[in-house]
Order: C-alpha cells, then sequence, then structure tokens
C-alpha cells in the first residue's frame, strides 16, 4: 500500500520532492533498472488534457533507493489554486518479461496562490 503525504506547493515556484525507498526489511530500496512515474490532477476523473505530469528521476546510484519528482516554475504558475490528487508509481520488468508497477506515494496536494507572477 502506498504512503500517503499531502504536499504544499507553492504557485510559480519550482518543487521537488525527494523520496528514499525502502524494502520491507528496511533497507534501501534497489531501484536499479526501475522508472519512477507520478502525475498530478484537479481530481480522479479528471481527463488527459487536465493532467500535469512530475520529472522523475532516481538519483544515482540507483541501489540507494533514492528517487525524485519535481515541477518546475512555468508548471506551477499554470496550476490554478486550490486541492488536487496526485500519485507516484515505480515499475520494472521481472525475471519472466512482466512489468510489475506498484504505486510508492499519493495524496493530496494544496497549491497556494502566488502574487508576484
Amino acid at each position: 500500500m502506498a504512503q500517503f503525504e499531502q504536499l504544499e506547493i507553492d504557485q510559480g515556484t519550482d518543487v521537488a520532492v525527494e523520496m528514499h525507498l525502502t524494502d520491507k526489511d528496511g533497507s534501501a530500496k534497489n531501484l536499479t533498472n526501475h522508472t519512477i512515474t507520478a502525475k498530478l490532477k484537479k481530481n480522479y476523473s479528471s481527463d488527459s488534457a487536465d493532467t500535469t505530469n512530475f520529472n522523475c528521476i532516481v538519483v544515482s546510484p540507483a541501489t540507494q533507493g533514492i528517487a525524485t519528482i519535481s515541477l518546475t516554475n512555468s508548471q506551477t504558475n499554470a496550476l490554478r489554486s486550490g486541492k488536487y490528487v496526485y500519485d507516484v508509481e515505480m515499475a520494472f520488468v521481472d525475471s519472466d518479461s512482466n512489468t510489475i508497477i506498484e504505486r510508492v506515494l499519493e495524496g493530496q496536494a494544496i497549491v497556494t496562490p502566488s502574487v508576484t507572477r
């Protein structure tokens, strides 16, 4: 089950969230050959035109289990203030060539308005 976290995003700013992913035993998750994707929407039923994609990277070395999701100031400037929902998924291909997807983080994002635009 994914961790729930509320994010606060200031409109018009650069935002980055660093995630330290672990295995069940508490050790760092090896993210070698894993991809991270994350999306932000006004609500769960919003269509794809209303979706903002986070920039996602696995930090090197991948064996440390650190991934970062981020939005540029242009992306956050384009968001209206208010509540949004988001989630972060991790994917990898197992030894049987099956793509395994796991949701690792989800929650609400509150976008606060900016005066200086």
